[in-house]
């Protein structure tokens, strides 16, 4: 899977920003044609977004385009003229406020239809779904296995939140009133669990206090600590907090190696299925712990620092 510890969010509209996107060390960065562009500048950011990825450099970056809402009357178009006018440099598309999994089917065929009319290899274009409301989180199942381009769902709070009528007007923030436990824990599991039912990744909305960095790194530990797989970044300096916070520590990533390395030999070498590391017993259970440690690791860039040595005779 693609890594999406920090996914920025990039008006089509500013050919600056999209320009200094470009340098940022952001996992993900969606060019977005949606709640960030103006009515009268979605026509013309559509053209932006187009010569930004024909012409930028993303390297190592994934690339995504936010088209907008099928309640709207520009979303049809997002997607042909983005994908005809360069389909090559798209990884997915994100398509926000789903609500069924007839949405995001009408988004997979639209794009192999201009896959297959434009010579695209079908298929590779993939999507992300935002869930945004009352109505998308109950079906969520359904949406997760709507399509096999399927990559990514994505909780998008202020929305989901105006459509509940939660009485706070901060993002992400607990309302006020409510004293006990997290108001988000519910939507956030619903979310991961529809996610890894269909082997999808999970990620967390945006934080819109862009100065409050503790604040952020506090909501963002919250959705990494149940398990997504990352957040959107509004602003480049909660980048690095994002990349942060949902790497797995050091100690942790080679902790998770020596235990794929030493069961991998105790189960091919010796034949045993439980066995001991150090003061630790590991078995089929750590090793599948231990793969998502790894895994995460190895997706942040993380180096081994220790090394697994096979006991002598």
């Amino acid at each position: 899977m693609r890594s999406r510890r920090s996914c920025l969010a990039v008006p089509g509209s500013n050919p600056r920003f999209l320009e200094k996107a470009q340098g940022l060390p952001a996992d993900e960065v969606f060019l977005d044609l949606e709640d960030s562009v103006a009515p009268l500048a979605k026509e013309g950011a559509r053209k932006n977004i187009v010569a930004a990825l024909r012409e930028g450099d993303w390297s190592g970056r994934t690339r995504v385009v936010r088209v907008n809402d099928l309640g709207t009357r520009w979303t049809y178009r997002d997607v042909i003229e983005v994908v005809e006018g360069a389909g090559e440099f798209v990884d997915c598309l994100m398509l926000p406020k789903v609500e069924d999994a007839a949405q995001v089917m009408w988004l997979d065929t639209l794009l192999t239809q201009i896959e297959r009319a434009n010579g695209l290899p079908v298929g590779r274009i993939g999507i992300e779904a935002q869930i945004e409301n009352a109505r998308g989180l109950v079906n969520v199942d359904a949406i997760g296995g709507a399509s096999p381009r399927l990559e990514t769902l994505v909780f998008g709070p202020a929305d989901f939140m105006a459509s509940i009528n939660m009485r706070t007007l901060v993002v992400g923030e607990q309302p006020p009133g409510y004293t006990e436990g997290d108001a988000y824990h519910y939507i956030l599991m619903r979310i991961l669990m529809a996610a890894r039912t269909h082997d999808l990744q999970a990620v967390d909305g945006p934080y819109l206090a862009i100065r409050d960095l503790d604040g952020f790194r506090r909501v963002a530990g919250r959705a990494a600590a149940l398990g997504f797989d990352g957040k959107w970044v509004l602003h480049p300096s909660q980048i690095e907090a994002a990349n942060e916070v949902f790497s797995p520590p050091q100690e942790d990533y080679d902790h998770a190696e020596l235990i794929l390395d030493a069961y991998e030999y105790y189960t091919t070498v010796e034949r045993r299925g439980a066995v001991m590391l150090g003061d630790e017993m590991i078995d089929e259970a750590s090793r599948k712990m231990a793969l998502v440690v790894a895994a995460k690791g190895r997706a942040a860039g993380l180096r081994r620092t220790t090394a697994f040595t096979p006991p002598t005779a």
